[in-house]
């Protein structure tokens, strides 16, 4: 079979470079020592929050839900609460992306602060709809909550800079 028997297109190759980037760094960081189990800085979403800025929402969630999906599968934590934790936060920060994406003037940093909130809350509603149904688990919220907001703010000066040095355009008009 050859490439144009699929109908390759040039946003299908896009998508393609970008998650295995996104698939990459995910990798990397979950070998990364964790503060506490469940935390990670989510330097993956970097890439996801580039991918808005440059080429819009759909192909961002498409980066986002395939770093999702594959990087499950190649370390093995696919189907498992791993993966259903990692899954309700992409799209909970999907959905915080494209709410944010709408407010005019909000920049790389506080659509990541907004994503990586999202992506925290995601987690805990899941956490507590599915494995444990608690109200322990929202006594945690606090710490787990600041994380995410420490790491979001992390994540979105470093995609400003990237953004910088890329010629993005960092300002609310994204296609």
């Amino acid at each position: 079979m050859t490439a144009s028997t699929f109908n390759i297109t040039e946003e299908d190759g896009r998508i393609a470079r970008l998650a295995a980037l996104a698939i990459i760094i995910h990798i990397a960081e979950s070998a990364l020592p964790s503060p506490l189990p469940g935390i990670k800085p989510g330097l993956a979403n970097i890439i996801t929050l580039l991918v808005l800025f440059d080429y819009g929402l759909r192909t961002a969630a498409w980066v986002s839900l395939l770093r999702v999906l594959v990087g499950s599968l190649l370390l093995g934590t696919f189907l498992s609460p791993t993966f259903l934790l990692s899954l309700a936060g992409a799209l909970a920060s999907l959905l915080a992306l494209a709410i944010g994406r709408t407010i005019p003037g909000i920049g790389p940093v506080g659509l990541a602060v907004l994503a990586a909130l999202a992506h925290m809350a995601g987690q805990l509603v899941m956490a507590w709809w599915v494995f444990l149904p608690h109200p322990a688990l929202w006594k945690l919220s606090p710490v787990f909550m600041g994380m995410a907001l420490v790491f979001g703010i992390v994540s979105g000066i470093i995609a400003h800079a990237v953004m910088q040095q890329l010629n993005l355009n960092s300002e609310s008009d994204m296609p």
